[in-house]
């Protein structure tokens, strides 16, 4: 589905050395968030009729089916990772261009779902304890993944989302574009000029609840 799975975070590695209990918090959130967005891939691509994700042992909220090596060491060591794309075969699909928007938005919707989740456990638990600290760092870092895997570039979830909404002509012209997104997209992470891009809605999803 996607390669980058994740916005700019600390350096995982320096909080370790500074706040042991805070790493492992950041950690445990980080990979809840993450197999719980991949998960949402592979459930609406098997619901749609494509059972790819199911052989390649997808459908499941396991971390070891979604964690990419590379791309948790990264996050340790740079501040920034990727979770294991999600395998789907578009023939399989009633309406290929559809519903491959609606596996890739998946994603994105299941971490603003389980933002909110946790933002009511948050205000149900005392904020100043290990598990009020937990619930909002899983807040936190699954709007920022929701928002940042909306971005129209590929291979984040937001360019096929766009591409589902534009008619055949577009459509195709879109997906030429395609070869330039990554490239793109480490321009924007590595200027931090991505934050321009989602600071506003990460912002607007933290109010609305409450946080």
């Amino acid at each position: 589905m996607h390669l980058f799975a994740c916005y700019t975070f600390p350096v995982l590695l320096q909080i370790l050395f500074q706040n042991p209990i805070l790493f492992f918090l950041i950690a445990i959130a980080l990979v809840l968030s993450l197999s719980i967005h991949e998960f949402a891939h592979a459930l609406v691509a098997d619901k749609l009729g494509d059972d790819t994700p199911r052989l390649f042992g997808r459908v499941t909220i396991d971390p070891r089916a979604h964690l990419d090596p590379l791309g948790s060491i990264l996050l340790l060591i740079a501040g920034f990772g990727w979770g294991k794309p999600v395998p789907f075969n578009p023939i399989n699909l009633k309406n290929p261009k559809r519903d491959s928007a609606l596996i890739a938005v998946a994603g994105p919707i299941s971490n603003l779902m389980l933002a909110g989740i946790f933002a009511v456990i948050h205000h149900a638990v005392s904020p100043s304890s290990i598990f009020g600290a937990f619930s909002y760092l899983v807040v936190f870092y699954n709007i920022i993944l929701g928002v940042f895997n909306l971005i129209p570039v590929h291979p984040l979830d937001g360019f096929k989302v766009v591409a589902g909404l534009l008619p055949s002509d577009l459509h195709i012209q879109w997906m030429e574009t395609q070869r330039y997104g990554t490239l793109i997209l480490l321009v924007l992470v590595f200027t931090k000029s991505i934050g321009v891009v989602i600071d506003p809605l990460v912002n607007f999803f933290m109010t609305l609840f409450r946080l």
